[in-house]
């Protein structure tokens, strides 16, 4: 047996198997040039023989090797490896080389239906958000962003994979396989995904507001019994509010997941950027104007939420190195080891936000002070301009231009104070955001703009889609900012609403979604009634009073009708058998139909039912017993009687006659002497009974002359 590890390009070990998908199965494995761990993709062989799979494949390689992200999983080779097939002729298997990346899915998290921590939730989100961001600004549509696509790291770093079904922005409205099925998972597709449309970067931002509000809520927005029926609901149904399912969510959250879940395209966010933006400001992370600072997970840094190394980049950028000072210094150099960890010369993973701990709720590392030395060089900015007068020159040309700046400004300072009354400094305007109010309580909204130091306007309006006494939308909108000193007045637009209202359809509902659903339209249900109909299951909503459809106005009592599980079983005596067998069908019930030689009643008749008319369980079997003519019939004793008597009596019972006449005695002429076959003998219908009839005596005759 050989024990040698397959080798693939002739560098990359391929180790156990981690990973399986409906493509590809993914091994961990090992770059023996490089020396590190890698995670290689290969095309299941009964599919590489497929054309349309090949290029399938190729694609992902193609357009997740052009992404170079910290919030995606990096690509970082691709080839074919020829292997004999079960023919023995040698076919092309392709594999793609990629980071391999140590920790869980978001799937993970939500085993169980388990929520997890609002800020978590975000913080996940904006990570995804970072990376589409990207992706999107190379062209690139991931199509299947979903939580078992979004990976993270033991630092909390968050990494989107798998866009083995990713389209550039220019071929976008190829939304279909070869087969005509629709690409994606069902209970994250927008809506044109459903439809078979064209996508585009919003059908990915769709699907991450579903992912959102699964991980604000365990569940995701629509569920069903089948992707099919979730895919209608995606089309069709207005998603509901995290909220509804987990009460510690902010309305400010809410009216977030609700513009990314919008089955209008054109109403939801346009870029990942603004949904991150709104997120931000809904979870109170968004800075005052001026500060120049940007919080953790911010869109503007264009890095995923946990902060990897290239925000550590970036936060170097703007604040000078980690320990506060100007200098700037060279990361170790990669010894190969894994996991990377900081201190052994391996790539380090750096927080976002200039923090030195994990994001997701790790133990902090050390500071930069204590962490161990690298063998990099140390470069300081002193020995920079020692060596290049160039930058000596620009740094003293830089120092008096700031010197310049800052004269200018003192000047400025001191006749804007002069000018003033009293010789007092004019104080600077503080402006202020106006917060999310959208889908708030009117006197939750007053409460908030006044805490700003703003005052609430408030304004009534009808609204079919917001709920009486929750805020449509405010005025100057939420975003924007505002100076409370010069124009601290905000309106504010309360749903006072719909004037009407049409009653939705809950038939088939159980009794307490059509509560919800009738409620939610603004109705009022107080009536409750049993319904026995055959189509509805037991404890389901079977119809409404007023009916589905009509237009009544806000706040209509409803009575709603709930199946009890039985059905009225009606007469079914004195009906045909094919009569009774279909009204039994028409009402769900099975016939148990049993036959019944009888004279009294025509042939194809039902004569006896069970169970009799009533109520009965639905599903039940009902046993008919239906008349037939009789097969056999009981011959008549007609000794005695008349030849006429006896020959009606034999005909009424459905038997032939056939009469003899003999001599007798001792019976009177013109009776039955005889029958045969004898009476009380059971015959088949139509048997012929012969009966010898009676001549009287024989005649005298006289003697001779």
């Amino acid at each position: 047996m050989n024990d040698e590890p397959q080798l693939l390009a002739g560098r990359y070990e391929v180790g156990d198997l981690i990973g399986r998908g409906g493509m590809a199965e993914v091994h961990i494995g090992y770059d023996t040039r490089l020396g590190r761990n890698v995670a290689i993709k290969i095309l299941r062989a009964d599919l590489a023989r497929d054309p349309s799979f090949q290029t399938r494949f190729r694609r992902e390689a193609q357009a997740a090797a052009g992404l170079n992200h910290p919030s995606i999983v990096a690509v970082y080779d691709t080839g074919e490896d020829h292997r004999p097939s079960e023919s023995g002729a040698v076919q092309a298997v392709p594999y793609i080389v990629m980071e391999y990346v140590e920790g869980h899915t978001v799937r993970d998290i939500l085993k169980g239906d388990v929520a997890a921590p609002i800020e978590e939730a975000v913080e996940i989100t904006l990570g995804v958000l970072s990376g589409l961001e990207y992706a999107h600004h190379a062209g690139l549509v991931h199509r299947d962003i979903k939580p078992a696509n979004v990976m993270l790291t033991p630092t909390g770093a968050v990494k989107v994979m798998d866009f083995g079904i990713a389209r550039a922005l220019a071929d976008v409205g190829q939304t279909m396989t070869q087969t005509q099925a629709v690409v994606g998972t069902a209970q994250y597709l927008s809506p044109e995904q459903a439809r078979g449309e064209n996508v585009d970067a919003r059908s990915d931002l769709y699907s991450t507001g579903c992912l959102l509000f699964e991980l604000l809520t365990g569940r995701p927005p629509f569920m069903g019994d089948s992707p099919v029926s979730v895919a209608y609901q995606h089309v069709r149904e207005e998603a509901p509010r995290p909220s509804q399912f987990a009460s510690d969510v902010p309305a400010e959250l809410d009216a977030v997941v609700g513009k990314a879940l919008q089955k209008d395209r054109n109403a939801r966010y346009s870029t990942a950027q603004e949904f991150a933006a709104d997120l931000e400001r809904a979870m109170g992370g968004s800075p005052a104007p001026g500060t120049g600072t940007t919080p953790v997970g911010s869109a503007a840094w264009g890095v995923g939420a946990a902060g990897v190394a290239a925000a550590g980049a970036a936060a170097g950028a703007q604040s000078g190195g980690p320990d506060g000072s100007d200098a700037t210094s060279i990361m170790p150099a990669d010894d190969g080891a894994y996991p990377y960890t900081p201190g052994t010369g391996a790539t380090a993973v750096m927080p976002a936000g200039g923090g030195w701990g994990s994001v997701m709720g790790g133990p902090p590392g050390p500071p930069p002070s204590v962490r161990p030395p690298s063998t990099g060089t140390i470069v300081t900015d002193e020995e920079l301009v020692e060596d290049d007068p160039r930058r000596r020159l620009l740094i003293q040309i830089g120092i008096a231009a700031a010197a310049v700046v800052g004269l200018i400004l003192v000047i400025w300072a001191l006749f804007s104070m002069l000018g003033n009354d009293g010789g007092e400094p004019e104080p600077t305007a503080t402006l202020v955001t106006v917060p999310i109010l959208a889908g708030v309580e009117q006197d939750t909204a007053g409460t908030r703009l006044t805490a700003l130091g703003l005052e609430p306007v408030f304004e009534e309006e009808m609204s079919a889609d917001v709920a009486e006494g929750l805020v449509i939308r405010t005025d100057p909108p939420a975003g924007d900012q505002v100076d409370p000193e010069t124009d601290p007045e905000v309106t504010v637009y309360v749903s006072t609403g719909p004037d009407e209202v049409e009653v939705p359809e809950v038939r088939g509902m159980t009794r307490e979604d059509a509560i919800t659903d009738l409620e939610e339209a603004g109705l009022v249900v107080t009536t409750f009634e049993e319904d026995h109909d055959p189509d509805i299951a037991v404890d389901r909503a079977t119809k409404t009073e007023p009916a589905a459809g009509q237009v009544v106005a806000p706040g209509t009592e409803i009575t709603l009708y709930v199946s009890d599980g039985k059905v009225e079983l009606p007469e079914l005596r004195g009906s045909t058998e094919s009569e009774a067998q279909q009204q039994l069908i028409e009402l769900g019930l099975t016939g148990n139909a049993e036959d019944v030689e009888t004279t009294e009643a025509d042939p194809g008749t039902v004569i006896e039912q069970d169970p009799l008319p009533g109520l009965v369980n639905q599903g039940s079997t009902v046993t008919i017993k239906v008349a037939q003519a009789p097969t056999t019939v009981e011959v008549p004793n007609v000794v005695g009687m008349t030849q006429s008597q006896a020959t009606n009596a034999l005909t009424n019972a459905g038997l032939q006659t056939n009469v003899n006449e003999e001599n007798s005695l001792t019976v009177p002429s013109g009776e039955v002497m005889s029958q045969n076959p004898s009476g009380g003998i059971k015959v088949a219908v139509g048997t012929t009974v012969t009966i010898t009839v009676s001549e009287g005596p024989l005649p005298t005759t006289s003697p001779g002359p």
